[in-house]
């Protein structure tokens, strides 16, 4: 199971690293998401995964309670990771409003121009 998490976040991570490289700041947007999604599987695959009961002192031993410190990472990065797609989303839509175009070739030809 451990396989399948390490190939799928490999597969996602290296989408967005290719949207990334790309002259669209839609595709950027898009890309950031994609490697906000393949750190979360990375931090899931950290954890143990089999099935465990909740950690809830008393109920279980603590043989069988599961961790929740990647879960609690998990929850931090989705938080954070909504804040920097907002934050980019409002960046790019107004550098586009300025520009006239998505292309990052011409943004950065029109701030060299200032």
């Amino acid at each position: 199971m451990l396989i399948i998490f390490a190939i799928t976040a490999g597969v996602v991570f290296a989408c967005g690293v290719y949207l990334m490289l790309r002259r669209s700041m839609v595709r950027l947007i898009i890309g950031l998401s994609l490697l906000t999604y393949a750190v979360n599987l990375l931090i899931f695959s950290v954890d143990d995964l089999s099935t465990r009961a909740a950690p809830i002192i008393d109920a279980v031993s603590e043989e069988q309670m599961a961790d929740p410190l990647p879960q609690a990472l998990i929850l931090t990065a989705i938080v954070i990771s909504f804040g920097m797609l907002a934050f980019s989303l409002a960046l790019a839509y107004r550098a586009s409003q300025a520009a006239q175009t998505d292309n990052i070739d011409v943004l950065q030809s029109t701030d060299r121009d200032m």
